[in-house]
């Protein structure tokens, strides 16, 4: 069973890159929270294949559908104005609203995203016994996986597009941790194949809190982050270097080939004591969330692999009275929150599926020289995954601040009549 997050918030999803639709069910978001299609669709867009020109060329709407979870009291015309779900069976014809926005029940949110844009036949070459493997990529493990009932069209379940169910569940944790703690995701590509950003968003707020005795991060200093990272070429907070790295990956795609990245991800405004030391500590949870994702293959946290090389009094971060003085830590200690923003750089792979001649074997493993026919493909995968960094770190985060609470039970909380 595949659950993101959980137990107290998780998201499950379901659905393959060439299905009808992607599904996702929200589980565990607290009453209360006023939520809006467009709140989610924001970073929906962000995802959607098709919104860079550095990404694949495949066009997806992603519209994103509510049908449960979501209620809003004497506001009946404002909660059912969302899109109206027609479908035509047997000569009849079936019709009803979706949600537009309402509160948040406790009841799990159901939301659903149609895929459109399919050319399910450039993926012939792939099917059946006699399919070719492309290197780097699963299919030949998934096909023996499944004992040969694989579906092979844009990769299935595998396929980037199954990250939908990641942003909608994400973008709900987000807006619960902004609406409670003023809590934000940013994420900054810094490195592109080898070149490398020169600013970073660790730094960025490192040295704001130089100047301020005060970690919190003001929303007009985030406005202004989250403005220069969309007005750069590619997300980044180094402009110079998007400019740079846009390039190189237009080369790469004319020449058939495809391009590593390292994205950032930050939170700040993150509330402090959350987690757990060990078997369920944050940083084992977003270490595999992190490193999990499609094409990862490195997952670092704070300073990363620099720590190596340094002594204890080098490493260590000093505290005063006002709190840490500086964040090598990257937010997390023992596995809990110290209140300093969480970082963390999560590597990617150059795309496995490109038009370049490679060595390879059919599905039983005859060997041949591969060479793709068709497809739309990302020459850089790390180009969009920097909202789904961020979607999956805001449900950890989400997850484990319920738990948190849930260790500090109070009976007041547990009546129905009597003071």
């Amino acid at each position: 069973m595949e659950i993101l997050g959980g137990p107290l918030f998780a998201v499950a999803g379901a659905g393959e890159s060439h299905g009808p639709a992607i599904t996702t069910i929200v589980f565990g978001c607290p009453p209360g929270l006023r939520l809006s299609r467009e709140a989610v669709q924001r970073y929906l867009d962000r995802r959607r294949p098709g919104s860079s020109k550095h990404g694949t060329p495949r066009q997806e709407a992603d519209k994103v559908l509510f049908l449960s979870g979501l209620y809003a009291e004497g506001e009946t015309e404002r909660l059912l104005a969302g899109p109206e779900l027609h479908v035509h069976l047997e000569e009849q014809h079936f019709q009803t609203e979706s949600y537009q926005e309402g509160f948040t029940t406790g009841e799990p949110i159901a939301a659903l995203v149609l895929s459109a844009s399919k050319r399910s036949r450039h993926y012939e070459q792939f099917a059946g016994p006699q399919g070719e493997v492309r290197p780097g990529h699963t299919d030949l493990v998934k096909f023996h996986k499944s004992q040969g009932f694989v579906d092979v069209r844009g990769g299935g379940r595998s396929s980037y597009r199954s990250t939908i169910s990641d942003v909608i569940g994400g973008s709900i944790a987000r807006l619960f941790l902004q609406d409670r703690f003023n809590t934000a995701f940013l994420s900054s590509i810094v490195q592109v194949g080898p070149l490398k950003a020169s600013r970073s968003l660790a730094q960025h707020f490192q040295e704001l809190f130089r100047h301020t005795q005060d970690v919190q991060v003001p929303a007009q200093e985030l406005q202004a982050v989250e403005a220069q990272l969309e007005a750069a070429e590619i997300r980044s907070l180094d402009p110079d270097f998007a400019q740079e790295a846009a390039q190189l990956i237009k080369r790469t795609r004319i020449e058939g080939d495809s391009l590593g990245a390292m994205v950032e991800v930050v939170a700040v405004n993150v509330p402090a004591l959350v987690g757990d030391p060990l078997y369920n500590s944050l940083k084992l949870r977003l270490m595999g969330a992190l490193g999990g994702l499609h094409a990862a293959q490195s997952c670092e946290m704070g300073d990363g692999v620099q720590v190596v090389a340094r002594r204890g009094s080098e490493n260590n971060d000093p505290i005063r009275r006002s709190g840490y003085q500086s964040n090598r830590h990257g937010g997390l200690i023992g596995g809990i929150t110290t209140g300093m923003p969480l970082v963390f750089r999560v590597g990617f792979k150059p795309t496995a599926t490109i038009a370049k001649p490679q060595q390879s074997v059919r599905k039983n493993l005859e060997e041949i020289d591969f060479q793709l026919r068709k497809g739309r493909h990302d020459p850089c995968v790390g180009v969009r995954a920097g909202v789904t960094l961020e979607s999956r770190m805001a449900i950890e985060v989400m997850n484990a601040v319920l738990m948190h609470q849930a260790s500090r039970v109070d009976p007041r909380h547990f009546r129905i009549f009597g003071s």
